[in-house]
Formats: structure tokens, sequence, C-alpha cells
């Protein structure tokens, strides 16, 4: 199959700029020559590839013709780099991270990434249970999962455990457990959940009591916010070991039930590409991983 690079570059440009306009902007070229070549790589696939929405979204077939489309722009930027090409490698390099991890150990571990390699990054946040969707879709070129499977054209390495406490500030642990943290009492005070896919929570409550419930809820979208929601007695939640050690230390939180922790693997997924910088950022992201993680 002959896909130009020239329209596999636009493809992506579209993607990356949300539509056709944005796309001829960017590379400097007219709406109609950029939708030319659109079509051209439409009918050398024999599939539909773009929804022209607003902004523009990949079909099933063009989320595969985007994921070649990136890592063809990678490996331009690595021959450049190693050609001495000057800022030509500075592509970025999505990637797709939770924010637990992004609020603890991540960020670190992509700072010297950035040192090390002299690329430029670009975090995607999703949570660990769907964040290999886009990986799936070409939106990234690697994902912090908590799915083992590899997805199709990557490989998937477990780089440790990050364990989960449920915990509440001593103040609401008084007013709503006075008794004890029964199901009685779970039923009835308030929890704190990320978003809606958040699991954390409903999985404590099954395993401390067998049984679904449906208690009152706070949805707070932002791991530091989400910290401080339950410090400030918002109602109770599940925080990450690495999150919530020093604020138990110091009393400002205190555990509900000690021996039901939550672990969650975590494992990184990357393009199954001979690339220097994804090679770099992986050893990076695993050793670091390895340090904060169990």
């Amino acid at each position: 199959m002959d896909l130009p690079v020239e329209h596999l570059t636009t493809f992506a440009t579209i993607i990356a700029e949300g539509s056709f306009e944005g796309a001829a902007r960017a590379l400097h070229i007219t709406p109609s020559a950029v939708s030319q070549r659109v079509r051209s790589l439409e009918q050398r696939v024999g599939s539909v590839l773009l929804r022209r929405t607003r902004p523009v979204e990949v079909t099933d077939a063009g989320a595969t013709i985007l994921r070649l489309a990136r890592q063809l722009d990678r490996l331009v930027g690595d021959a450049a780099r190693e050609l001495g090409g000057g800022d030509a490698d500075r592509a970025l390099v999505p990637i797709v991270v939770n924010a637990d991890s992004l609020a603890t150990w991540f960020v670190p571990a992509l700072a010297r990434a950035a040192r090390e390699t002299g690329a430029n990054f670009e975090l995607l946040r999703a949570d660990e249970s769907i964040s290999t969707e886009r990986l799936r879709r070409g939106d990234a070129m690697a994902a912090l999962t908590a799915q083992r499977d590899p997805v199709p054209g990557c490989t998937s390495t477990r780089i440790g455990l990050d364990r989960y406490h449920a915990v509440a500030s001593p103040a609401f642990l008084a007013e709503h457990f006075a008794g004890g943290v029964t199901a009685e009492a779970l039923s009835a005070a308030p929890m704190i959940e990320f978003d809606r896919h958040d699991e954390f929570q409903r999985r404590f409550i099954r395993r401390i009591t067998r049984a679904e419930m449906s208690p009152p809820r706070h949805f707070v979208p932002s791991s530091a916010e989400f910290a401080h929601a339950i410090e400030l007695g918002m109602g109770w939640g599940m925080l990450p070991e690495i999150q919530c050690q020093e604020p138990i230390a110091a009393g400002r939180l205190t555990e509900l039930g000690p021996a039901a922790t939550i672990d969650m693997p975590l494992y990184w997924q990357r393009w199954r590409l001979d690339s220097p910088v994804l090679d770099a950022l992986s050893a990076i992201v695993l050793e670091e991983g390895a340090a904060a993680l169990r």
C-alpha cells in the first residue's frame, strides 16, 4: 500500500489542529489541498478515515493511519537527532497518564526524561482503566495503565503496585464512624470520587460489606484537590500510599480500614518502535516507577 509521507503528515496535522482549516494554516497550504490529500488517503486505504465533526474525529481505520503517521514522525525526529538536525527532533511525544501518578511520582520522572533526551512531551490525563483506548486511537505513543494486555503494535511492561488506602480526617471519622466502619455507617457517610469512572471507593465498600451501596458522594476531578477535600472533611476516599503517608503520619488523615487496602498494578505500554527517545523514556519511567511503587 502506497501512502505518501506528505499525506500522512497532513493527516496527523489535521488531528493535532482539530480541523482541515487549522491544518492548512499549520502546513501553509490551502484547505482544498488538505481535503485532496485526505481523499487520496481514503481512496488508497479503501475506508473513511475521518468524521468531519468539530473537532474532527478518527474512525477505527483512521486510528491505524494516525498511529502510522505519528510513528513516522517519531522516526524522522530520531533520525534528525542522530544526524545533528537541531530542533528537528523536538516533535511532541504524547503520553497518557492517570491523575494520581501525575500528582506523585510521574512528573519528576518526565522531567528527568526531558533533561536526558532533549525531547518535548505532552501529557494526556486519563483514568488508568481506559488509558489504553487513547493509545489504540493513536493519540499517544505510550501510556501508564492498569491494563496488562498490550494494545496491538505495543509492548507492555509491569512497573509495580500502587497501593490505595481508605482515609478520612479525624473529625470526619469521629462524626460518621464513631461506632466503627460498618455497613450502616458506609451507606450514610459522604464519600469523594474523582469522576464517574472512579471505582476505588466502591471496591472498598464491597470488600468491607460484601454489598453494593450508593452513599452520598462528591466529585473532585483533580488529584491534589481530591486529597485536600478529604483533609477538609468533605468525605472519605481512597488515596495512593505515596500521597497519604505524610498526612497520616502528621495526624491530618486517619485510615478507615488499614487491612482493606486495594492494590492496583501499573503497566507501561509503548509503541513497538525502534526509537532512541521512546527507549530512553521507557527506561527512566520503569526505573523511577520501581523506586516509587511497591
